[in-house]
């Protein structure tokens, strides 16, 4: 891989400057501080979006790091219980040139390890694939905005719903289009994950009122997410809704029901089977 064979020249000149103008400190033999693995860890991520990833310090998390930092297997690294190990990395992560190379190096990947042997083949297929690994790592992003958004009681509800996410996309090995069904599960699952956290610009809220009956209102919050979502309330339940192809009008459509609005008049169907509602947007 060129970008792996770049940083082991830019690892090589590294390590030759460091030999001829160091003197390193008799504590280096010594196991790394605490707050060597600190520096090591707040530049090199080795976590996924649930925050899951080996202990900082362990020597799983070291394999990781130097698989990160494309280095893994090199011969020149120091045994991983000395305390030139961290200054070894530390001289990588602390060099511009290979820092940009890493940088892109895990734009490329997923947020999860992809050598990983206990990997599935939805799992693999994320990794063999840029567009899925970029939308893994957009997720990833996402999730931690929305986490970010929450206070403490409630985050292990969206841990929970998003481990449930996780097994739904595992699913995706059953699909005849495997890639096109991981796609769209991220693609929707990041539009979620916007539209109800209120993490991207909204619109509204407006208010239908259906069947001629002021009691019967439907209140609607447009975001601008990708694609477009709506977060619909009715009767105290709430519906949240992805943009459909239209020849006329916008159009949504939700797990049980619809929202199609035209010119200030909306056909809405909420719940399985139901029937429609003619509603008309208040002015």
């Amino acid at each position: 891989m060129k970008i792996s064979l770049l940083v082991m020249l830019l690892l090589l000149s590294v390590s030759s400057c460091t030999s001829n103008n160091e003197h390193r400190s008799t504590d280096e033999s010594s196991s790394c501080s605490l707050q060597s693995y600190q520096l090591i860890a707040n530049q090199v991520h080795t976590g996924d979006e649930l925050d899951h990833g080996p202990d900082i310090g362990s020597d799983e998390w070291k394999s990781v790091i130097e698989f990160k930092l494309g280095i893994r297997g090199n011969s020149s690294i120091p045994a991983r219980s000395s305390g030139r190990w961290c200054v070894y990395i530390l001289n990588i992560i602390n060099t511009e040139a290979v820092t940009n190379v890493v940088n892109d190096i895990n734009n490329m990947s997923p947020s999860f390890e992809c050598i990983d042997s206990q990997l599935g083949s939805v799992e693999d297929l994320i990794c063999s694939h840029e567009d899925l690994a970029l939308l893994d790592r957009r997720l990833s992003q996402v999730y931690q905005q929305a986490k970010n958004s929450l206070p403490e009681s409630q985050i292990n509800t969206l841990r929970t719903m998003q481990h449930g996410w996780r097994k739904g996309r595992n699913d995706c090995w059953k699909a005849e289009d495997q890639q096109r069904c991981v796609k769209k599960l991220y693609v929707d699952r990041i539009a979620t994950l916007q539209a109800k956290y209120q993490l991207v610009p909204s619109t509204g809220p407006f208010n239908f009122y259906c069947d001629n009956a002021t009691s019967s209102k439907v209140e609607v919050v447009f975001y601008q997410t990708k694609p477009a979502t709506l977060i619909a309330k009715y009767n105290e339940t709430v519906s949240l809704m992805f943009q459909q192809p239209s020849a006329s009008g916008s159009k949504y459509k939700g797990r049980n029901g619809s929202f199609w609005e035209h010119q200030g008049q909306a056909r809405v169907v909420w719940g399985y089977n139901a029937t429609p509602m003619v509603c008309h947007l208040l002015k």
